[in-house]
């Protein structure tokens, strides 16, 4: 049995849990900046920093007390999201999780964030190679194709804006708060698809996206009509840009599944996985096209950034002892 105490601080939550054998969560404890950061329009580098610094010892305190443990010594490593990220906020991670290896002796484990929300399916259900992952986030848009536990081959990913920077976008001009995501999903459940949103690089022969032509063209739209005099329904139009990240997604998806037959799982993972719309139409097209391929998409509090995914990917490498060097430094653009 392997305990890990795992630390992620790459954007704006400062997150702490306690992991057994990389899939039982005894505790992960999540303190989120969303409140300051809204009255920004987005993270603010320099204001998630401070964030950091201020609640990074009072969040793993409440970490290792949740779990149940008496001190820090009892785990048997110390995991960290090294990257990628925002520089700032991952030094934090990367500093205290340092600090703490020194001083109890313990192994230090470097995890990838993007390994990490993929790993979050750990804690649902055991991952079953080869796998297919789609990690959709405010950063990233990823499918990634996993022949085998530890190796990763992104064979898709975007040619521009991430999926979760187009709903914050498309979100804002709506004038929805933010983070958007949440809202626009919710308000497009009570509309129609009425506006024409294209779909960008649907047909090309590839697995990439991008989604930065048709933030623009939601945003052209918009104001074009606007400058008419006319009106534009909020829930119509945010029905119809998500229908269409929808079908891009989930053609992607299936196209990748008929180029890979071997893989046998399919994933979701990021903090667009928690979108209702794409959630189940992910499932419902999966499961009709490709019977033999199960589905696995992680809880609502799994899909953010949060430690207990870092805690279940370190597990990998703890094993392997395939530890850090404490000169071990923050990489930001860290690939998967």
């Amino acid at each position: 049995m392997s305990m890990i105490l795992a630390i992620e601080s790459s954007c704006d939550e400062t997150s702490v849990a306690v992991i057994e054998d990389g899939r039982k969560i005894h505790s992960n404890i999540v303190a989120s900046q969303v409140k300051s950061h809204m009255r920004f329009g987005g993270v603010v580098p320099e204001v998630a920093s401070r964030h950091h610094v201020e609640q990074i010892t009072q969040v793993t305190q409440m970490a290792v007390e949740q779990a149940g443990l008496d001190s820090i010594s009892q785990v048997d490593a110390i995991a960290m999201t090294y990257g990628p990220g925002l520089v700032g906020a991952l030094l934090i991670g990367v500093t205290a999780a340092k600090t703490l290896s020194m001083v109890y002796q313990k192994p230090l484990i470097a995890v990838n964030h993007i390994a990490g929300h993929i790993y979050a399916n750990q804690l649902v259900s055991e991952m079953t190679y080869p796998l297919l992952a789609l990690v959709i986030s405010g950063s990233h848009t990823d499918l990634v194709y996993i022949k085998e536990e530890g190796h990763f081959e992104v064979i898709g990913e975007t040619q521009d804006d991430a999926i979760g920077e187009a709903y914050d976008k498309v979100g804002r001009l709506l004038g929805l708060p933010y983070p958007a995501g949440k809202y626009l999903d919710e308000l497009a459940q009570k509309g129609e698809e009425t506006y024409a949103v294209p779909r960008a690089m649907l047909h090309e022969d590839n697995l990439d996206f991008s989604f930065s032509g048709m933030k623009s063209a939601v945003m052209n739209l918009f104001h074009n009509a606007k400058q008419r005099g006319e009106s534009i329904d909020p829930a119509n139009l945010a029905t119809s840009f998500q229908q269409a990240v929808i079908d891009i997604v989930t053609a992607k998806v299936v196209k990748a599944l008929g180029q890979y037959p071997d893989v046998k799982q399919f994933v979701l993972a990021g903090g667009v996985a928690a979108n209702s719309g794409i959630r189940k139409n992910l499932v419902d097209t999966i499961q009709a096209e490709f019977p033999d391929v199960e589905v696995v998409i992680p809880p609502l509090n799994l899909c953010g950034d949060n430690a207990a995914m870092i805690g279940a990917a370190a597990e990998y490498l703890y094993q392997k002892q395939d530890f850090a060097s404490l000169m071990t430094n923050a990489k930001p653009g860290l690939m998967l």
